[in-house]
């Protein structure tokens, strides 16, 4: 239990850390940031999978480079739901996603 505590934080902490390095991300705090970590797990476990299978054909076409989109999608729709949390632009929304894959998955490594 308490790995995943762990985990929880340190990947708030990145995420505020994420958004104060990108352009064009606003973040009110590391409170808003833990906010953001649950909004988007419930989105991920929620949403993401309908728009999975919804893109799927599209996602086949592309060799896989869809799911960029659909990450953006999740990001935008947590922008939308927070009022703490804003991302302007498009590609500042695709590298926002990007970072913040690459960050989950070095802390998923470190704690594993």
């Amino acid at each position: 239990m308490g790995k995943i505590i762990l985990k929880f934080i340190l990947t708030a902490v990145l995420t505020y850390g994420l958004a104060q390095v990108l352009p064009n991300v606003r973040l009110d705090g590391v409170g808003s940031a833990a906010i953001l970590v649950i909004v988007l797990g419930l989105l991920n476990a929620t949403v993401k999978p309908i728009l999975k299978i919804i893109g799927f054909p599209i996602t086949v076409l592309t060799l896989g480079l869809f799911l960029l989109i659909i990450n953006v999608i999740i990001v935008k729709l947590a922008d939308y739901l927070m009022t703490s949390f804003a991302v302007t632009g498009f590609v500042s929304t695709l590298i926002f996603s990007l970072a913040l894959s690459l960050v989950t998955s070095v802390v998923d490594m470190i704690m594993d």
